[in-house]
Formats: C-alpha cells, structure tokens, sequence
C-alpha cells in the first residue's frame, strides 16, 4: 500500500520556536524551500525522521534537536493515510512522548519503546531508516549514494523494496529450526541410551526395590488409616453437635416475639409512670394552692375535693395496672434471659463445630500429602514391576522411530535451507526484476543528459559503459555525474517500488540537491524530469538558490531567521 503523506508540524525543533511551524506534504506537485544558510529549511528533514524513526536525519544527537532557547517541549505531528486508514504519529522530548494514532485512537502503548517503534516500522509503514534514506530523500548531509554502500547494506534495501525481506526472516527461523532439530536429535540419542541403561538397571533390581517401595506403601496407608478415622470421629461429633442446634434453635424461635413484647411492655410502663406523675402534680397542686396562680381567683373547696378524689383514684389504678405490667414484664425478661443462656451454648457448640472443622482440614491436608507420596510410592513400585522392562524396551523402539524422522526432517531442513540463501529464491526474484531496474536508471541517466549503458547484476555490482563500450566504476565519474547516477538510482527504486506496491510513498525530498555538483544543465534536466514523474508525487526540493528558479516550481516556501527563530513567508 503506498504512504500518502499529508502534513507535518512542529515547534522547538532545532531553530523553530515555540509556535507551530506546520508544512503541507501534498497540496503541490513541486515545492521549492528556500532560504539563507541556518534558516531553518532543512529542519522539514530532520522533523520528518525524527516522527518516523526517532533520530536526526543529520550527524547529531538526538538531544541536541531540542531548541537551545526554549530548551524543552520539543514536538513533532505528521499525518499519513495508508489505504483507508489515517495515521497521526506524535514524538517529543522533554518530555519525551512516542504516540501512535489510528483512525483518531491511540495504539496500545504496553510494549517497550524499541517494540513499539518496531511496529511503525514493520506492521505500519514497512519501510526501515536505510530504505527511507534511499527511496524518500537525497540529501547532501547525511545521504550515502546506493552504489557506496556495502553489498550487504545494498542487498537489504533492495530486499524491502520488492518486499521479499520476509525469505531472510524465514531463513532466521530455519536458522532455529535446523537448531532445534540438531538439539532434538542430541536429546533423542541421550534418552536411548538413558533408556537402555533403565532397562538394564530394571531388570537387574526388580525383586529387591518392589520390596522396599511395598514397606513405604503400607507404612503410608496406616498413617492414612489414621487421618481418615480422625476425619469420621469429628463428622460424628459435628453431627451430634449440629442435633443439638436445630434443638436449641427450635426451641428459642419466639425470641423475635419476645424482644417485641418486652420493648412494648417497657413503652408502656414509661407512659403509665408519666401518667401517674401528671396525675401526682395536679394532686400536689391542689392541696397546696387554694387560689388559681394565672387569675388569681379561688378555688372553691368542694371542686378542690372532688379533683383530689378523681386524680388519687385514678393513681391507685394505674400503679395497680403498673404491679401487673411489671409482672408480665419480668416473665418477658425472664424469657429473654433463658434464650440468651441457650445461645451462649451455641455460641460454645459453634466453637467446638469450628474445631472440628480444624481438626478435618488438618486431616484432609495431611491426607492429601500421604496421597501423593502415596502415588509416587505406588509409581515406584510400578516402575521396578516387570511391566516397566516392557515400557522401557518399548520406549526404546520409540526413540528409534523418533531419531530415524528427526534425521528425515534434517534432510527436509537442509534443503529449505539451500532455497532460503542468498543464491536461492531471493536471487531469483532479483533477477527477474535486475532487467526492469537497469532500464529504469538507464532512462533516468538519458533524461539527466547521461548517456552510459549502467548494468546492475544480482550481487547488485555495476558494470558501466560508454557508447563506445569502454567499462567504467562509479568511482570514476565526476561529483555532477555520480550525483547524475545516484539520482537515477533514486528514481528507479521509486519506480519500482510503485510496481510492486511495497514501500511506495507520495513524498520525495531533495536537500541541496540543486546546490552541489550539478551544472546549469543538470539542474534544468532534474526540473523537467520532477515535473514529469508521476502526477500523484509531492517533490521538495531544498535550496539556497531559490532566486534562480523559484519560478519553476508549483509552490514556495521561504525560510527566514526572525527574532532567532526560523519562520516560513509563502
């Protein structure tokens, strides 16, 4: 699936500041980025890998991407879609932040910093550091030429381009296979002799181990004997003891009542006691007072009798009433006192249930023990039987089988193994596609006004010729034409990649490309030949040279130093 970049922001990254500075990655077909040395024009360089793999594109420590001025709070946002799904990924330092974003959510940030960036890598972008170096950008800091690289290092990114990268993970794992498999068959040699050596010894101690192992036996069964009496003792005590429960719980079920009655009786008494002393007041009152205190009027005798009479009446029948209902109230109490007395027997009951309990767990622990010494005693008895003389003898036969498909799939392993090398199916997937690279550089080299017959083979070492067919290395040509041939290199495995719709991305960037070795006419053929790549490429190009031909381009960015920071004017 191709990488469709859309935009990248970022603030106190190298000489931009705090504010965002934010660049459009695919608006234009061709952007010019211009600017005096130190403005900030190659910072979109440097932002881009710092997002995508955590480092500096340039020679310098990571640390020191970090604006000097504010010195914190470094950032950097790009956005990419890859299909139908939309990517945002998020990097900074001080603090250092590393985020994912799928579709708007936040991938699982569990694993380890090196795991997570090795999943952008491999499950997202499917694109490495040295492949992005060769296929993304050229540039003049940190860009090694794909013809000075090792043939290894060559090897390897050819390899992501036409994405066959998975027959080197697959020979790594055969790796571990034909490992393992040495190890199987080791280990399967090992137990044939441990077997054989098992049988000798079975047959040699029979009669004399069965014997010893049966006195373990039996000594194990009499200290289970023990515990599983033990274990019946306490059922039978809990199950008198549970008898008398239900008896006790039987017998104090009105308590619920009981407790109601009493609390009514209890109620009562304090509204009968408050009577009586209200009765009493006005009694009192009465015989002390013969005029009434609030109208100072008297009290007539008569009335004064008759109101004595009633209230000491109705005293002698509620203190009558109060004698029975503390008599009903005792028999409440009395009741309640009887219970309480039966649940402090359960309460001990229930202690002596829980003890029991104790004493069964204790014994089913110990049995549970007893029963594995038990099965291993038994086993070992087993083990000396003359059963076990047939087990080892056919274990042995087994390990025979077993060595005699281990040595087959030896033979299987070794030849998957010669089909994973270098020389096998890698190489010849290469060499169908060696014919399709050639003729791309080759076109490319015509475009650029270079007119030589470049030949890669498939251990990827060149061969090149002039019209007149002399040979010629890469190292003997000129800085304007070596940058001619990396270039179209450049070009070729964008071209293919495309084809074979592995690592193919929109974005393009060329740093200073335009500055270095190439001629007026070089530079008029590297313009025309990026405007007629493919429509849907996005091209920057770096320049300090924007003056000479901003007007060949579709876009401008100038880069400028304002107050120490780096900003953009369109």
């Amino acid at each position: 699936m191709k990488i469709l970049f859309q935009n990248i922001k970022y603030k106190n990254l190298l000489s931009s500041g705090n504010a965002w500075t934010k660049v459009e990655l695919d608006k234009n077909r061709t952007t010019l980025i211009s600017g005096s040395n130190g403005s900030g024009k190659s910072t979109l360089l440097d932002a881009i890998v710092f997002a995508l793999y955590g480092k500096a594109f340039r020679k310098v420590n990571k640390n020191q991407l970090i604006n000097t001025i504010n010195a914190k709070e470094t950032l950097v946002e790009v956005n990419f879609k890859i299909g139908k799904n939309a990517f945002m990924i998020r990097r900074g330092i001080k603090p250092n932040v590393f985020e994912i974003w799928k579709n708007g959510e936040l991938l699982n940030q569990d694993a380890a910093s090196k795991d997570y960036q090795a999943y952008l890598e491999q499950n997202i972008l499917n694109l490495n550091f040295k492949s992005f170096n060769q296929i993304v950008i050229l540039g003049s800091a940190t860009y090694v030429p794909f013809m000075e690289l090792p043939t290894g290092t060559r090897r390897d990114i050819i390899e992501d381009l036409l994405d066959i990268q998975v027959f080197s993970t697959m020979n790594t794992l055969l790796k571990d296979r034909v490992s393992s498999n040495k190890e199987s068959i080791n280990e399967n040699s090992y137990q044939m002799d441990l077997t054989e050596s098992k049988l000798e010894s079975a047959k040699e101690h029979n009669e004399s181990i069965r014997a010893i192992k049966n006195e373990e036996v039996d000594k194990i069964k009499e200290k289970m004997a023990a515990h599983i009496k033990t274990v019946e003792e306490a059922k039978k005590i809990m199950k008198a003891q549970n008898g008398v429960l239900d008896i006790i719980l039987d017998d104090i079920e009105d308590k619920p009542q009981m407790k109601i009655k009493s609390e009514k009786a209890k109620s009562l008494r304090r509204d009968i006691e408050s009577q009586i002393r209200s009765h009493k007041k006005e009694v009192s009152f009465y015989h002390d007072n013969d005029d009434c205190p609030t109208c100072k009027q008297g009290i007539a005798h008569e009335f004064k009798v008759g109101i004595i009479v009633e209230k000491d009446e109705k005293i002698v029948e509620l203190e009558e009433g109060l004698e029975k209902l503390a008599a009903k109230a005792k028999t409440y109490d009395d009741r309640l006192e009887s219970i309480s007395i039966l649940e402090d027997q359960m309460r001990e009951i229930n202690l002596s249930i829980g003890d029991q309990r104790a004493t069964i767990k204790v014994a089913k622990n110990a049995l549970v023990s007893y029963k594995k010494e038990l099965d291993s005693a038994e086993e070992e008895v087993k083990a000396v039987d003359a059963s076990t003389i047939e087990t080892h003898a056919a274990n042995l036969k087994k390990f025979e089988v077993d060595q005699q498909e281990l040595f087959n799939h030896k033979e299987i392993l070794t030849v998957v193994s010669a089909m994973l090398k270098d020389g096998g199916i890698k190489t010849r997937i290469i060499r169908q596609y060696i014919p399709v690279m050639n003729k791309l550089i080759n076109k490319y080299l015509g475009a650029f006004d270079l007119f030589v017959d470049f030949q890669l083979d498939e251990n990827f070492n060149e061969t090149i010729k002039s019209r007149f067919r002399d040979s010629f290395s890469y190292a003997s040509f000129s800085e304007g034409e070596k940058l001619r041939i990396s270039l179209s290199i450049m070009l070729a495995w964008r071209a293919v990649a495309k084809l074979r719709n592995s690592v193919a991305t929109n974005l393009l960037l060329l740093d200073e490309t335009l500055d270095g070795a190439l001629d007026g006419v070089g530079i008029e053929n590297l313009i025309d030949t990026l405007h007629n790549l493919n429509s849907d490429d996005n091209i920057f190009v770096i320049s300090h040279r924007g003056d000479q031909f901003g007007d060949k381009f579709d876009h401008h960015l100038n880069f400028k130093k304002v107050k120490n920071f780096s900003e953009i004017s369109i």
